[in-house]
């Protein structure tokens, strides 16, 4: 009955002791853990993998006069990073050429918040934007953000909204206009591409 007391003690003893080695193993692995630590995909994740596929794009521009103009697209969209990120590969049409832009965005779960970059073929500009509020779980809502002090920038928003079974997205960028209500200046409907 001791042999068998002692075996049973040795063997909690081995598996604790292999536990507390491979939780020292990966904090060796991975030291920048300390002052970076992980975090994984939340709630913006989920909402933002509802974008993953392939789409077909109409993007109406609205100028403060004159008619709207209007170019075809096509865009593929991506998670990245262990499911983090939604990366948007867009290439427009039209009869001066091509034009293609990149779109990344992010969740972070502790602030509740969405940040994106675009970039495109158009201009050497990065756009940055950040929610003002926490996500509401049914769209996401963008402000343009500046690094520094530039008091030339532009200011608008974005409300970005998937529908119809997942089937249809809707994005709307707005300025204020000069009787400070909202001028929708760009709009993006994409219809997600037949399988």
């Amino acid at each position: 009955m001791r042999l068998r007391h002692w075996t049973l003690i040795v063997c909690a003893v081995s598996l604790l002791s292999a536990l507390i080695a491979a939780a020292q193993q990966r904090q060796t692995r991975d030291p920048q853990s300390s002052f970076e630590p992980r975090s994984g995909p939340g709630q913006g994740q989920k909402y933002l993998q509802r974008f993953v596929g392939a789409w077909d794009v109409t993007k109406t521009f609205y100028p403060r006069s004159g008619q709207p103009s209007v170019a075809k697209g096509d865009c593929v969209q991506t998670m990245i990073n262990d499911n983090r990120f939604l990366k948007s590969d867009f290439t427009f049409h039209s009869e001066s050429g091509d034009t293609t832009g990149l779109g990344l965005i992010g969740f972070e779960s502790d602030t509740g918040k969405f940040t994106s970059v675009w970039v495109d073929s158009r201009q050497t500009r990065m756009s940055m934007r950040q929610s003002d509020d926490k996500f509401d779980g049914r769209e996401i809502h963008l402000v343009g953000k500046t690094l520094g002090d530039d008091k030339t920038a532009r200011t608008s928003h974005t409300i970005s909204r998937i529908e119809d079974d997942n089937n249809k997205i809707t994005h709307k960028q707005f300025t204020p206009a000069p009787d400070g209500k909202d001028r929708l200046v760009m709009e993006l409907l994409m219809t997600r591409k037949s399988k």
